[in-house]
């Protein structure tokens, strides 16, 4: 294996740039340099992932250290570069800019032992004596062999040594033995931590609240979720707890299991910031617990909530229950869609109008034998391709079927954990009325079929359901018997009754009534229309309303799957996926045509910009807007709803739920496509450089350095 570091991947008091995006791009150059990075575009995309990640929250550390760092697809083996920078740059860290970076790349297909090195690291850059060694370090061999000295393939994280003091017994991530003198004292503590990418924050913050127990003289477990891997802390260990704290920004696994106990809740930075303050807040609340916030549901019933504690916003808690539905339904979107749109490249319109429309309805359960099928000339004028196409056009549209339910299943599961996710699916099952029921009078009558609206309501019901069922008292011995059957059974009937009996209906007529007045949409209004949804797919690009336009836009798709060309929804996801595509193409061309608007690592996330927004990946814009939001994100949003309102006007129309220029074989008037995304791209490049120099000389100047 290679080596994590070596002095090709070390700079000493080096000026790398003014601002934290020529770190990036400078240590990155580093990697590249050293042949680390993955083919030609490797460094390119290390930069990318890399800035991406600053997006997220800042990797400035207390004590001038930065930390950016990501999982990519950029390096085939782990890699660090490090400088000891001069002048200093700030990261984000409340005590001011950082004196010492380490770019942190991990393959996005690392095994274990990979992932165990980077956890050393990030446990090492807690600790003072390493610190000082990295800026005391006179060559770079000294730096390597610093960082090789706490990163071992034959070891693993572990927990700091007890303070010489001998009445400070040590934080362990062991439980203690029974009647110990430290159980005694105080009562022990359990923690949880988790960052998105799971190979730095998580890691840090563990240590950290370890070293703060070991200072307090209190015993903690602790529990890291990251991408190394995790070991569950054994359930006596969380019973005999006195109090839990969860340092996370993403859910927690299994939360459940904690349920019931005082929590001290924050994001995975603030135990490296104020761990000491955590541990006494923890103990207070352990001394006290009655004044205390607790994990909610109850001890062992399996209901706790999957995610934030009680200090999170509503609006917090209703972004994240959507964005966690989303996030599971978009694999079924874009795998069923794009076999889909394959169906009609492959058999063409008359083979999936015909033999697709087994799946189209339904009639999931009665398929007919399709090797005996009589395929007619296929689009390719061959049997094979005819018959393929139809093959494709089944599974694709069996996977839309899915989409819905996990949309539903999962909004549940944000909401009560596991135990919501089986009445979740049973409500998105109910939302597309999978199945049809008789009236007792021998005719089948269909269920109102609620769609997209009804998976979003159906699934907060079932999660609000399940999540109240969890908390009630119930004895020992049915404790087991309430996540896998009590809850599921009791919240799918009455979840279920409500949908159908109550909440049916009124949603179906909504939703026909939405339907109808999409396909009336034409002229002004469908370009109204195209506009609106535009300014959504840029305003915050990948977050809540880009998410609600493409799930708007999906849904369409899957119902009008096999619909003639000039179909409204089809028309739409046009819209949707041009005006996705606008943002990092158009920042892109704005760095080519004036790039001394931009920095060094600016430039760089440009090229980078063509092939993500060429793929409907709106995310590439993000490192632009993070650096300049007030110009870019105006910029953007007007160029998105000039295409948006032009692909109406054109009247495009696209099969496919995702791939950009790459599904162009499922997209109804080219050259309408082409020029309603060139036009957009243009005008939003032009605002963005309009907007930018309107800066002050200086400010340019120190933008291109």
């Amino acid at each position: 294996m290679t080596d994590l570091i070596t002095t090709d991947l070390v700079r000493l008091d080096a000026d790398l740039g003014p601002d934290k995006a020529g770190v990036i791009g400078s240590l990155a150059d580093l990697v590249a340099a050293a042949g680390r990075a993955d083919g030609d575009g490797g460094r390119d995309q290390l930069v990318a992932d890399a800035t991406a990640r600053e997006g997220q929250a800042a990797t400035g550390l207390p004590g001038g250290i930065a930390i950016p760092h990501c999982r990519t697809a950029g390096v085939s083996e782990p890699t660090l570069a490090f400088a000891r920078l001069s002048p200093t740059v700030d990261f984000g860290a409340k005590d001011g800019p950082a004196d010492l970076a380490f770019l942190i790349a991990a393959p996005a297909g690392g095994d274990a032992t990979h992932l165990k090195l980077l956890t050393q690291l990030a446990r090492a850059l807690v600790k003072a004596d390493f610190v000082n060694g990295l800026r005391q370090a006179e060559t770079a061999q000294e730096v390597v062999d610093l960082v090789s000295g706490v990163v071992a393939t034959d070891t693993v994280p572990s927990a700091p040594a007890a303070p010489a003091a001998p009445s400070t017994p040590a934080a362990t991530t062991e439980p203690a033995p029974a009647g110990s003198a430290a159980g005694a004292a105080k009562p022990t503590l359990v923690a949880v931590t988790a960052c998105p990418t799971g190979i730095a924050h998580t890691y840090m913050a563990a240590e950290a609240l370890e070293a703060a127990a070991a200072r307090a003289g209190v015993e903690i477990h602790i529990e890291t979720q990251g991408s190394a891997g995790s070991t569950p802390l054994d359930p006596a260990v969380i019973d005999a707890a006195g109090a839990v704290i969860f340092a996370v920004d993403v859910g927690v696994r299994d939360r459940a299991r904690f349920a019931g106990k005082p929590l001290v809740s924050s994001g995975v930075k603030r135990p490296v910031d104020e761990g000491d303050q955590m541990i006494a807040e923890a103990l207070a609340y352990a001394a006290d617990p009655a004044e205390a916030p607790k994990v909610e549901g109850t001890a062992g019933g399996g209901g706790a909530r999957a995610t934030a504690s009680g200090n999170e916003s509503w609006g917090g808690r209703v972004r994240r229950v959507l964005m966690t539905g989303v996030s599971y339904m978009i694999p079924f979107v874009a795998a069923g869609g794009l076999l889909i749109a394959l169906g009609f490249l492959f058999g063409g319109d008359e083979i999936v109008n015909s033999y697709g429309k087994i799946a189209v309805d339904n009639t999931l359960f009665n398929l007919p034998d399709v090797n005996k099928l009589d395929l007619p000339h296929a689009l390719f004028g061959s049997g094979l391709f005819a018959y393929l196409g139809a093959l494709f056009f089944i599974i694709g549209k069996t996977a839309f079927i899915f989409f819905v339910p996990a949309l539903a299943g999962y909004i549940a599961y944000a909401i009560a954990d596991r135990p919501g996710i089986a009445p979740g699916f049973v409500m998105g099952g109910l939302a597309i009325n999978v199945f049809n029921v008789n009236d007792g009078a021998g005719d089948p009558t269909s269920l109102p079929a609620t769609g997209f609206l009804g998976a979003i309501l159906g699934g907060v019901l079932a999660g609000l359901i399940a999540h109240w069922i969890a908390g009630w008292k119930v004895p020992a011995w049915a404790r087991g018997l309430m996540p896998v059957l009590v809850i599921p059974l009791l919240t799918s009937i009455i979840a279920g009754l409500i949908m159908i009996v109550v909440l049916g209906k009124p949603i179906g007529k909504l939703i026909d009534a939405l339907e109808n007045g999409l396909s009336n949409m034409s002229g002004a209004n469908s370009v109204l229309l195209g506009a609106i949804l535009g300014l959504m797919m840029a305003f915050d690009m990948g977050g809540p309303l880009n998410k609600v336009a493409y799930s708007f836009a999906a849904a369409g798709v899957g119902v009008a799957a096999s619909a003639a060309a000039s179909d409204p929804r089809l028309k739409i996801m046009a819209a949707v996926m041009l005006a996705g595509m606008v943002p990092p193409i158009a920042l892109a061309l704005a760095t080519v045509v004036r790039p001394k608007l931009f920095t060094v690592a600016e430039r760089e996330n440009g090229k980078a910009g063509w092939a993500l927004g060429a793929s409907f990946i709106t995310e590439g814009a993000i490192p632009f807007a993070a650096a300049d939001p007030l110009r870019v994100i105006p910029s953007i949003m007007l160029g998105s709803a000039v295409t948006g309102a032009l692909s109406e006007a054109f009247g495009v129309s696209v099969r496919a739920p995702h791939g950009g220029i790459f599904v162009l074989f499922a997209v109804h008037n080219i050259l309408g496509y082409v020029i309603a995304l060139a036009i957009g791209v243009v005008v939003a490049a032009l605002a963005v450089v309009a907007l930018k120099s309107t800066r002050s000389a200086a400010a340019v100047d120190i933008a291109t350095v």
